[in-house]
């Protein structure tokens, strides 16, 4: 199903539905297009929100981590939004990461799938190779446990960013950023009610990094997926949205009977 982006002021997102927010974060070569599927699911149960994150639309100096984060806290209080359920994915789970511990007060649950803040294997020494399709092509592969999820339009759609002397510049700001912003220690700090959702054949952040997640916050729940890798929401859908309705299920409040 087709959605409306919103633009109001520097903010473009996806909102639809009623009843508590599941805001979506995607990572750094996502898209809202990433979570179409949790967006279809969710819309009768929930208010989806998928905000685009400003990857190539801040300066360079906040081109970061912290950079994204800033935006995200302004788009929250911008619609005022409270008692939210947190996804991130990848770069999207690390912005997650830092508002939650900077601003947890509006939100209710954090959910982390593939995400950075304590360890990803990046591209490589030899990232980005502007020009190199075949290089985009195997590492947008790579990405998944079955390569056919990446279709030619989003293999194009990588390389399209990395051909693009300034968006690749700030592809590299964010990357390095998110490699210096470990979270290892503040993650203790987490109180509020956090799912895990893992494919056991991420190589990008391998299934050990979803492990330390668990051990570093605590009382996470951790869910691993077979055959699968980096972007779980994506390759198996219906997989990852059973988990998480599960998950969120017990977070609803109970009915006051009068």
């Amino acid at each position: 199903m087709k959605y409306e982006i919103k633009h109001e002021g520097k903010f473009k997102y996806i909102e639809a539905g009623e009843g508590e927010v599941l805001m979506m974060l995607h990572g750094l070569f996502g898209a809202m297009s990433n979570f179409s599927h949790l967006i279809d699911f969710f819309t009768p149960h929930y208010k989806v929100v998928v905000p685009l994150l400003p990857l190539f639309e801040l300066d360079i100096l906040h081109t970061t981590v912290g950079g994204l984060e800033k935006h995200l806290k302004k788009f929250i209080e911008y619609k005022d939004y409270k008692g939210i359920h947190l996804l991130g994915n990848s770069l999207g789970g690390h912005v997650a990461l830092v508002h939650v511990l900077k601003h947890p007060e509006r939100i209710k649950s954090l959910i982390l799938t593939g995400s950075s803040g304590l360890y990803e294997n990046g591209m490589g020494d030899s990232y980005p190779r502007r020009g190199d399709y075949e290089y985009m092509k195997n590492k947008t592969e790579i990405t998944f446990y079955d390569p056919k999820i990446a279709t030619k339009e989003l293999v194009d759609e990588v390389f399209e960013i990395v051909t693009n002397r300034i968006k690749a510049i700030k592809i590299i700001s964010l990357a390095k950023s998110a490699i210096r912003n470990n979270l290892g220690d503040q993650l203790s700090e987490i109180k509020i009610p956090t799912l895990l959702i893992w494919g056991n054949n991420d190589i990008v952040t391998p299934p050990f990094v979803g492990k330390e997640f668990n051990k570093l916050i605590v009382g996470s729940e951790l869910h691993f997926i077979d055959k699968c890798g980096h972007a779980p929401m994506m390759e198996v859908p219906d997989e990852f949205n059973t988990i998480l309705m599960q998950f969120l299920l017990k977070l609803k409040e109970p009915v006051k009977v009068v």
